[in-house]
């Protein structure tokens, strides 16, 4: 849900992650301050060095919660939609908004920002500056400053070890 709240701030509504960040912070009752700010820019796409992660929120509801029972106790104008609706309230038919008592643009707002359109514009803004010749030099340097410390080998290792390990597997016939 962070990842999503930060992805829709960043590329929806193409906020700056500094103008959010804290006020993020003080919503959180696990917040961790040596773990934020690199998450949010991370999930900002600043870092240079990941895949954008850009989340559908209509998608994300469908996929965790597919009968609106979280949606339904945050946000009680939508108690009586149906389940059709649930996640895209806006696409309600009158005659249903009418018989639900959720009128959209009155007791619930219109979306803010069409979804596929921002996030093509995200896109295509972000392929810009990656395109940039100073880009691969940026994202190199930040990699080699914060990016992971294991190297291939160490992990091979590991395994090799793991599995040589009697205590990870079961032999039934002893």
């Amino acid at each position: 849900m962070r990842a999503m709240l930060v992805s829709f701030a960043s590329y929806d509504l193409w906020l700056d992650w500094r103008h959010f960040k804290d006020w993020l912070a003080c919503q959180f009752i696990d917040y961790e301050p040596g773990i934020h700010i690199s998450q949010v820019q991370m999930q900002s796409g600043l870092t240079g060095i990941n895949t954008l992660r850009i989340y559908n929120p209509i998608k994300q509801g469908m996929d965790h919660d597919p009968d609106g029972t979280f949606i339904r106790a945050w946000v009680p104008e939508l108690q009586d939609v149906l389940n059709d609706f649930i996640h895209e309230p806006w696409t309600m038919p009158e005659l249903i908004q009418t018989a639900t008592g959720c009128q959209i643009g009155v007791d619930y707002p219109l979306p803010i920002v069409d979804h596929r359109e921002a996030v093509k514009y995200a896109r295509g803004r972000f392929t810009e500056l990656r395109q940039r010749e100073d880009y691969s030099d940026a994202s190199r340097r930040v990699l080699k400053r914060h990016g992971s410390r294991k190297g291939g080998r160490r992990r091979a290792a590991k395994r090799s070890a793991q599995s040589n390990n009697p205590q990870t597997e079961l032999d039934f016939a002893s």
